[in-house]
């Protein structure tokens, strides 16, 4: 099934605003998903990453209050307004659910030392969720663009994102790296975001398919992921762990040409074995982000479908976060004709990510779900990923 994927409505989101607060929005900001077109599972790794922002946005209508509450609304959830009171505006507070992720960002703020009060926002989203299109870091840039705009901080979108990241981390419980909230606030229309996560300098790549003939697909598998249930955990422990046994601050210290040497160091050590095909992803997969920018930087798109797939297979085999919906997603896609594909986002689900010439886009799309129909899975939903904007203020 195909889907353009407007962005959220602004009058709407003003109108409802209205309505259930009995006043006038001051703004109303937009934040978008975002899809990575390659390096997953490198940012919590110190590594490379190359996001790029959907046309798909969360939209928050808020306004200031001067009592330090939090109002929450969202159209997507069900119940009315959760009150947050300042005194309850801390991790593991009771009834924490989507609630979390935007006043994480509000405790975050005041942990800072911001000068930050309360304030209502009501929340309306085309994200779509557990997909691995970072609905959650949408969420949490809208809340974080809005409240600086309505309490005047002045703070740069980097710094934004930081902020947001820790409130995933710390209040959501979490352990994302800094990719998600980065592309949300700071990836611009026409480009990907070439993202050092270190020490987060960042480039605006290029990336300009349609005008090579080539259409860049999501395939939403329908199958929602859940980060925050101790896999994702399991996988950065362990890549802390292979640090730490190799004596460098973070994978991304392991050279590409020296990798052999250090999977035997590693396969050497007691337990060490375990953490090889770890290692072996987030070295290999830095190398494919850094081709993929040459690749691009040179005018050679068309050069990143062996990529694509190279990473699927890196995930699915060494890191193992694939799942057998997002493999017949790729394989059914390069089957058909498709340059390359592969899984997007943290994985156990979510979204595949397929590079294929535009005059043969409808023929993979119609195996892909034909696949899908085939195998008894939910059918997919397929739609175009061209290059948006990051977070911006909007007229209703």
């Amino acid at each position: 099934m195909t889907d353009t994927a407007p962005a959220a409505d602004p009058a709407r989101a003003a109108a409802t605003f209205r309505a259930l607060y009995r006043a006038e929005p001051t703004g109303l900001w937009a934040a978008p998903g975002r899809v990575n077109l390659i390096g997953e599972h490198t940012d919590y790794n110190d590594g490379f990453v190359m996001p790029l922002a959907l046309p798909h946005t969360t939209l928050a209508a808020a306004a200031p209050r001067t009592d330090g509450v939090l109002r929450l609304h969202s159209a997507g959830a069900p119940g009315g307004i959760v009150e947050i009171r300042p005194e309850d505006l801390r991790p593991g507070h009771p009834g924490a659910d989507w609630t979390a992720y935007p006043a994480g960002v509000l405790w975050a703020m005041r942990e800072a030392g911001l000068p930050v009060g309360g304030a209502d926002l009501h929340y309306t989203s085309t994200v779509p969720l557990g997909a691995g299109l970072s609905s959650s870091a949408a969420l949490e840039i809208a809340t974080a663009v809005a409240l600086d705009a309505l309490h005047g901080l002045g703070l740069s979108r980097p710094d934004l994102a930081r902020l947001a990241q820790r409130a995933e981390n710390a209040y959501a419980g979490v352990p994302c790296g800094i990719m998600d909230q980065t592309a949300a606030a700071c990836c611009t229309a026409g480009h990907a975001l070439f993202l050092d996560t270190r020490d987060l300098t960042q480039r605006q790549v290029p990336f300009d398919a349609a005008a090579h003939g080539l259409r860049l697909l999501v395939v939403d598998t329908r199958v929602r992921h859940r980060l925050g249930d101790g896999a994702y955990a399991r996988r950065r422990a362990g890549c802390e762990g292979a640090a730490r046994a190799l004596g460098v601050r973070a994978l991304r210290d392991i050279p590409y040409a020296h990798l052999p040497e250090a999977l035997a160091d590693l396969a050497s050590l007691t337990d060490g074995a375990a953490l090889v095909p770890l290692v072996r992803h987030v070295v290999t997969e830095n190398h494919r982000v850094e081709q993929a920018v040459a690749h691009l930087d040179a005018g050679r798109p068309h050069a990143l479908g062996p990529l694509l797939t190279a990473s699927h297979a890196s995930l699915r085999d060494d890191f193992a976060v694939s799942c057998p919906e997002l493999d017949l997603a790729a394989a059914t896609a390069i089957a058909a004709g498709a340059l390359g594909a592969r899984m997007t986002g943290g994985g156990f689900g979510g979204s595949a990510l397929v590079l294929v010439e535009e005059a043969a886009a409808a023929t993979v799309t119609k195996a892909v779900d034909t696949a899908f129909a085939t195998a008894g899975y939910t059918a997919p939903r397929i739609f175009p990923a061209v290059p948006g904007a990051g977070a911006r203020r909007l007229d209703p």
